[in-house]
């Protein structure tokens, strides 16, 4: 039988914090929630709580709709740290 890959417990650090709001100008914090593609980074990998995550999903919508975090990179470019553009 195939053994299961045991994982590190991840804590949410919004709780830690006792952040109740995220507010989507902030977006040096919104940054760890976000792959090297702007991609939003699931729970697992995270170890946001449900509650922050679909805080974090929708701060980071807005941050798009509002130009302040694009929605993809490019595959024909390739960026080295694509968070150094980000304020």
């Amino acid at each position: 039988m195939a053994e299961r890959r045991k994982y590190k417990k991840r804590y949410c650090k919004y709780c830690e914090a006792k952040i109740d709001f995220i507010d989507y100008k902030d977006v040096a914090s919104l940054k760890y929630s976000l792959s090297e593609r702007y991609k939003i980074m699931p729970r697992r990998l995270t170890g946001n709580c449900k509650r922050h995550q679909d805080m974090v999903t929708i701060s980071i919508k807005r941050a798009r709709s509002a130009a302040l975090v694009p929605y993809t990179v490019s595959r024909k470019e390739v960026v080295v740290n694509p968070f150094e553009n980000m304020k």
